[in-house]
């Protein structure tokens, strides 16, 4: 494995998790500052390291494999913390438990698919759904009642949740539409003459 600019930036992903992890635990207002600081550089990353492979030829079987399971890894991260600490509480994480269902679904769908070298590549909703996923999960980190860091005139809590339900939403639309893309090489055609 040749470690380029891209694969340091996915790397570096997956190299956060335990510090922002860790952040949670200082339940202050500062530690939710530096989370989201955290995250959101973390979130960041996602875009140049796919963006920089793409310009510099840099595309790799390796890179292609890392960056979805980095991203998968923080999403999961971020709002198993979140519940956790109360962040994510009563209904929003029924919308919590469908994007983390859907990861798992497609992670395994991605692998079935692999075996019979067939890829799935990422849609454009799907790249929509990652951005507003991680868009509302930085608000959501902010949005804790027990440290509030944002005045209460900025309903952050509720835009964050309102975000992670239209997150579900585009969720299950694109997890179907790859289950549906995923189907079709799971039965053997009909055999001649059958």
């Amino acid at each position: 494995m040749h470690l380029t600019l891209p694969i340091v930036l996915t790397l570096s992903r997956v190299a956060v998790i335990p510090i922002f992890v860790a952040l949670f635990f200082l339940e202050s207002a500062t530690g939710q500052w530096i989370a989201c600081g955290v995250f959101t550089l973390a979130a960041i990353t996602d875009f140049f390291d796919g963006y920089l492979a793409r310009a510099r030829g840099q595309i790799s079987a390796f890179g292609r494999f890392l960056d979805p399971v980095a991203d998968k890894l923080l999403v999961a991260s971020a709002m198993l913390m979140m519940v956790g600490f109360g962040q994510i509480a009563e209904l929003t994480i029924i919308p919590a438990v469908i994007i983390l269902c859907r990861e798992i679904m497609v992670s395994g769908l991605r692998e079935f698919l692999a075996g019979l070298s067939v890829g799935l590549p990422v849609s454009k909703l799907a790249k929509w759904k990652t951005t507003i996923q991680m868009v509302a999960i930085g608000i959501l980190i902010l949005g804790n009642a027990a440290h509030p860091v944002i005045p209460e005139t900025i309903p952050v809590r509720v835009i964050g949740e309102a975000g992670l339900w239209i997150a579900a939403v585009i969720t299950i639309i694109t997890g179907y539409d790859y289950l549906r893309a995923g189907l079709r090489h799971m039965d053997p055609p009909p055999a001649a003459g059958s």
